[in-house]
């Protein structure tokens, strides 16, 4: 990552270790064994908007069905076990890359395992589907395409890996 980037306040994290998307790419392929890409966005996001081939899927948070209309959305709920599942496939030694859709809720999780004794944590600032393009004269103006895992020529497919999958104990 370029030296001078500025991290924006929501994709920062406590141990400051941050990639872009192509750059997790380069750094899982030299040591895959050792170094995981795990993706915490929900497997409705894994199932419809595709994932990194080699990516463990370990959900931070599920989707509400609950309208909140003061924010406009149906918000997530956070999942307490998160640390716990991530402990099921990683050991704190372990070079970790996380990922959401644009580093958010990555940046969220790296501190969550940093708190449960991570230390090797690395947040991908643009995520899955990248950074929304910014330019009104653009047809694709707001849409997610400016970078990310999708957008820079990494490997991602629509086919579910259930074997990379750590979901949450069903209540």
């Amino acid at each position: 990552m370029e030296p001078d980037t500025i991290i924006p306040k929501d994709k920062q994290t406590t141990p400051g270790l941050y990639l872009t998307a192509r750059e997790a790419y380069e750094k899982w392929k030299t040591d895959p064994g050792k170094v995981k890409i795990i993706d915490v966005r929900t497997p409705e996001e894994y199932l419809f908007v595709g994932h990194p081939t080699m990516a463990w899927k370990i959900p931070i948070a599920i989707q509400s069905y609950e309208w909140d209309a003061e924010k406009g959305q149906f918000p997530m709920k956070p999942l307490p076990d998160f640390a716990t599942r991530v402990k099921e496939i990683a050991t704190p030694d372990d070079t970790l890359l996380l990922m959401c859709r644009s580093g958010g809720r990555s940046a969220i999780a790296v501190n969550m395992l940093a708190k449960a004794g991570f230390s090797h944590l690395y947040n991908i600032i643009d995520g899955m589907e990248g950074d929304a393009v910014n330019d009104p004269a653009s047809v694709f103006n707001g849409q997610r395409m400016r970078n990310g895992w999708k957008n820079s020529g990494c490997p991602w497919t629509f086919k579910l890996t259930p074997e990379q999958m750590v979901l949450p104990a069903l209540p």
